[in-house]
């Protein structure tokens, strides 16, 4: 790629000659050592997710998040079908690889190949699962498949400014902070600013490397803890 110029001698972007746009996303298993993410599924799904994300009690889990929380798992479960009816945003089931258990949900969202840009959202994690290496490794396996194997060239995350521990995961996991949109959104009923993080293709090769050395079982310790944090080995830029 080169930076062009038009006739007037003004800057119009980088050449993207050799372009073709990115691969449809699909709701194929993506599988990791510690997680798989499955299609999500009412029937075989809802059950084992609600009792998981019973284990907040006091649903403060979903404050940001424009549903929940559910009084029942026939209103989890009816809230799941409704996801099943978007074309486009694929939603997939976060799944322990040790126990088979489901621990949250996931999705791809705003899927754009033409443009090259694809976004993560509907983040919904159970107690269980939230600041393990599985949440990490859930992540890693969506940009990974987004990057390397769709061929995007910018991965979205966007959440509620007020949203503290959203924008902070996303800051940890290598997106860099672009902006807020003001008065973006009403969601149950009050207004939403909302934070926008993005990560390039040409930053993701550091950061999957940050990744990867971070997920590694040699980074922790025979209790499980870890030795490096990830934000010490992402690159200087990222986060």
């Amino acid at each position: 790629m080169s930076e062009r110029l038009n006739a007037f001698g003004q800057p119009i972007g980088l050449a993207m000659d050799d372009w073709a746009g990115a691969t449809e996303a699909n709701r194929d298993e993506i599988v990791g050592p510690r997680c798989r993410l499955e299609t999500l599924d009412a029937d075989r799904h809802a059950a084992g997710l609600y009792a998981a994300y019973a284990k907040n009690a006091d649903g403060a889990n979903w404050t940001y998040l424009p549903y929940g929380p559910f009084d029942s798992e026939d209103a989890y479960a009816d809230c799941v079908w409704g996801f099943l009816t978007l074309d486009d945003t694929y939603f997939f089931t976060i799944i322990d690889a040790q126990t088979d258990a489901p621990m949250g949900v996931a999705s791809f969202l705003r899927v754009t190949p033409s443009m090259g840009t694809i976004e993560v959202g509907h983040l919904s994690y159970a107690p269980v699962l939230q600041k393990t290496p599985i949440s990490t490794e859930a992540m890693y396996l969506m940009m990974r498949q987004a990057f390397d194997d769709w061929g995007y060239r910018r991965y979205e995350w966007k959440c509620d400014s007020l949203n503290a521990p959203s924008c902070a995961a996303a800051k940890r996991l290598g997106f860099r902070f672009e902006g807020t949109f003001r008065s973006h959104v009403v969601s149950k009923g009050r207004n939403r600013d909302t934070a926008w993080f993005a990560i390039t293709a040409s930053e993701w090769p550091g950061i999957r490397a940050a990744l990867e050395a971070w997920l590694d079982p040699l980074n922790f310790d025979a209790s499980g803890q870890q030795k490096s944090r990830l934000t010490e080995l992402m690159p200087a830029a990222a986060g």
